[in-house]
């Protein structure tokens, strides 16, 4: 049973981890918002130099990183520079950048607000999604933050249904009444839906995606090695403080 419950995981990580077939194949026809509304990828070319594209020469725009346009909209303050990272509790990429990623939270820039968005273009993500805000509407998100990784991918239980996530939260003193409360409480719901919203404004097609200030969107395919991703990402919030 267990070596079938990893078979069906790893089938589903191969085509969740590469992003919805579906957007990449026609990004504006994206259900339940006006194509007008949608962020499109910019002309790499168009968005160089005074543009606001780093200028090292290090990384390529339109090779290492690419351009939303239009920018979109933060949920930070207008002095911060946001950074975000697009996830998936089940991707064995995300799983690997963790370590890296909070190793760099330790040192960042202070005006940097660090936000997590998971990913939601299928069930089992969406489940998964739930799970990391049921965490975070009961104060859990930074204590399990790391262990739902762990359990997917160390001990092979893929939390793929509501019973297994509440035994799971069980481990952390959450009861059974106050999971379910808070599994399908309004709040959690709202932001599953802006979850979603900004996967499609964003045009997230893999995971993990960071996307600085609602300008600029990168991943490891991109740059190649986690370290380099954490470079980009410094030199992106670099030229946004700067005004580039």
């Amino acid at each position: 049973m267990l070596l079938r419950r990893l078979w069906i995981l790893a089938l589903l990580t191969l085509s969740a981890c590469g992003g919805p077939a579906e957007q990449a194949a026609d990004p504006d026809s994206v259900q339940g918002e006006p194509v007008a509304n949608q962020a499109v990828i910019a002309d790499p070319a168009a968005a160089t130099g005074d543009a606001g594209a780093p200028a090292t020469g290090r990384f390529e725009l339109g090779v290492h990183y690419l351009r939303l346009s239009p920018t979109q909209p933060t949920s930070s303050n207008s002095d911060q520079v946001e950074v975000c990272e697009v996830f998936w509790y089940g991707c064995p990429h995300c799983f690997e950048f963790e370590p890296h990623l909070a190793q760099w939270l330790e040192s960042k820039p202070p005006n940097v607000n660090f936000v997590r968005v998971p990913a939601v273009w299928n069930p089992l993500l969406q489940l998964h999604a739930r799970a990391f805000y049921t965490a975070e509407a009961l104060g859990k998100g930074d204590e399990m933050h790391a262990e739902f990784f762990r359990e997917i991918h160390e001990r092979g239980n893929s939390l793929a249904s509501e019973a297994e996530l509440a035994a799971f939260f069980g481990r952390f003193n959450v009861d059974a009444t106050a999971f379910k409360t808070a599994f399908d409480s309004f709040e959690v719901h709202a932001k599953l839906q802006r979850a979603d919203e900004l996967s499609r404004r964003y045009r997230i097609q893999s995971v993990p995606t960071i996307v600085v200030n609602g300008k600029y969107t990168t991943g490891g395919g991109e740059v190649g090695s986690w370290d380099d991703l954490l470079a980009l990402i410094d030199e992106l919030v670099a030229a946004e403080r700067e005004g580039r």
